[in-house]
């Protein structure tokens, strides 16, 4: 409550006799007088001022302290020198190892055709006989055979008698050319009977050469026929393994057309592959082979090149290439799939680093090699990849220090320490 004079109304200061009878009434919700500041103003605003010049002092000062802080770390930057991990660039083996698919061929193969025509009078081998050269395998019969030898025999004969009837001829036409010829010389006769006579003789001495010849045709007639009769008689060419059989007693067979027989010879299994161009220099005969067969895990077989092709397949750029492998107790049969393992002598030098070490960019396949701690790219030529390592033929050289995994910002020229050596295994 404020307190305040109260006068009547139409009074004036002459009227008032007493101040003791002003009242003082309280006011309800009157506001208290004012008071006037001279100096908060003043005092408010320097201190918003101080505080602005602070904040901007601390601000500096804290990026001046990160300015040097990002230097020094940029400088620690440039002077560190990054670990990297490193392997030892080694030389290739003085023989290459290629394993390559394969098909087992027996040594020899022959596929036995009759040569007579006939029925086949006896059989006396089967699938899977043994039989050895010259051994008789099947007759054959052929009962008009032996008429035509007979009647070539015959023929023979006649020309034989006729032979004898024409020197005959010519005996006689001898004596009277000789004879008549002195009567000539007289005068005796005439000089057309004498030529008679010596053409007569002329003519009887060419009917004897021709009588030799029909003998000489008679006779190659009858071998003929007599081969024919002997080819009758089936025999096995060389030692081997009867494979197949296509006929049985009774038989029609017919000569050069009908097949009898498949002979194979496999106490010696011949084995061809093809090697690639990139692996086939370095291969001739001599080359050591292993044949493995995978139902015969715990068996290999050894063998050796004996035959190479002397030019490449055109389509496949390979090289054909035959190994003989000895197979005296015959655990290989012909017509079995299989692997051969090569070992061919190396032309070219190669080297082989870890596959972690080949870098493929925008510049193609090379490698960072460290000398001196300097990093120096190589661009290398990748010619065979075993998956964790590769062989390449240029670039490095032996004991030569290549960077695993090496960074992305990696650059020619860098400095880098060596951390520690990957061993390479051998391949």
């Amino acid at each position: 409550m404020t307190e305040a004079s109260v006068r009547p109304e139409r009074e004036s200061v002459q009227d008032r006799t007493d101040p003791e009878t002003d009242r003082v009434v309280a006011l309800p919700n009157a506001a208290p007088p004012k008071r006037r500041r001279r100096y908060g103003g003043a005092l408010l605003g320097g201190s918003a001022l101080l505080l602005l010049v602070g904040g901007l002092g601390i601000g500096g000062w804290r990026h001046y302290q990160a300015r040097l802080a990002v230097a020094a770390t940029d400088q620690q930057i440039q002077n560190t020198v990054p670990e990297v991990r490193m392997a030892t660039v080694r030389a290739g083996d003085s023989k290459i190892n290629v394993t390559l698919p394969a098909t087992t061929t027996a040594f020899e193969a022959a596929n036995i055709f009759a040569r007579a025509s006939g029925y086949i009078e006896k059989r006396y081998v089967d699938i899977g006989d043994r039989v050895k050269a010259g051994a008789l395998l099947a007759d054959i019969t052929a009962p008009e055979l032996d008429h035509q030898i007979s009647q070539a025999e015959a023929t023979l004969n006649q020309a034989r008698a006729a032979l004898k009837q024409t020197q005959a001829s010519r005996d006689l036409a001898q004596v009277t050319n000789a004879r008549d010829s002195d009567l000539v010389k007289k005068g005796w006769l005439t000089l057309q009977q004498g030529d008679n006579d010596r053409l007569t003789l002329e003519a009887q001495e060419a009917a004897v050469g021709v009588a030799q010849a029909n003998i000489a045709a008679q006779e190659a007639q009858i071998r003929i026929l007599q081969q024919e009769k002997a080819y009758q008689r089936v025999v096995a060419p060389f030692d081997g393994v009867i494979t197949q059989r296509n006929i049985d007693n009774g038989s029609l067979v017919t000569s050069g057309s009908t097949f009898m027989f498949t002979l194979m010879h496999p106490d010696v299994i011949r084995t061809q592959v093809f090697v690639p161009q990139d692996e086939a220099f370095g291969l001739g005969p001599g080359v050591d082979a292993v044949v493995r067969v995978p139902e015969i895990p715990d068996h290999s077989f050894p063998g050796k090149v004996t035959r190479i092709a002397s030019a490449l397949q055109p389509g496949s750029r390979t090289l054909l290439t035959e190994i003989d492998v000895p197979n005296p107790d015959g655990a290989l049969s012909p017509g079995i799939y299989c692997t051969v393992e090569l070992f061919i002598p190396r032309k070219t030098p190669s080297m082989i680093i870890p596959a972690d070490a080949v870098v493929f960019d925008q510049n193609g396949l090379h490698v960072a090699v460290v000398e001196n701690g300097t990093v120096h790219m190589r661009k290398i030529t990748i010619a065979r990849d075993f998956g964790t390592e590769v062989e390449v033929h240029d670039g490095v050289k032996p004991d030569d220090q290549v960077i695993l995994n090496p960074m992305v910002d990696l650059a020619d020229g860098s400095k880098v320490a060596a951390r520690s050596v990957h061993k390479t295994r051998t391949s």
